[in-house]
């Protein structure tokens, strides 16, 4: 008899359970859009030498971005991305042998990718021109994308 008590205490938690699920299974879908997916972001690769900022590939479709870059000059270095569609992004300083990263989601237009230095650098270094085309398609329907 000392294991109806129990039973009876745990009752109440199981309907209040089975209650729970069965409303959270009842999905209207009313308040469900299914909103595109933004496209799957491109990684783009570059270098900063004592001549010039190099990114490739320098022409993509409009979306986000990951850039990588990596200081190979003997100076550290702020990195900076800038365009007519955007605020000047900037990262940095980085050192000598080190990379850093720049993610943005880029509008179809014409970037720089700049190198700067605060220490007196006798040749200026070019910087890497960006062509950002029409917007690439949304990643819904690829599988194992977050």
């Amino acid at each position: 008899m000392r294991h109806s008590g129990r039973i009876r205490a745990a009752a109440p938690l199981c309907g209040v359970t089975a209650a729970m699920l069965i409303f959270v299974g009842c999905g209207g879908g009313s308040d469900f859009q299914n909103k595109p997916r933004p496209a799957v972001p491109v990684e783009l690769t570059g270098v900063i030498t004592n001549n010039k900022v190099t990114v490739s590939p320098n022409k993509v479709g409009a979306g986000p971005v990951v850039i990588t870059v990596s200081n190979q000059t003997q100076h550290s270095h702020t990195l900076t991305l800038d365009g007519s569609n955007i605020a000047p992004v900037r990262v940095g300083p980085i050192n000598p042998l080190d990379t850093a990263q720049i993610q943005k989601t880029l509008r179809p237009g014409q970037y720089e990718v700049k190198a700067g230095s605060e220490q007196a650098v006798t040749d200026e270094i070019a910087p890497a021109h960006l062509v950002i085309g029409k917007a690439r398609p949304d990643s819904n329907n690829q599988v194992g994308l977050p």
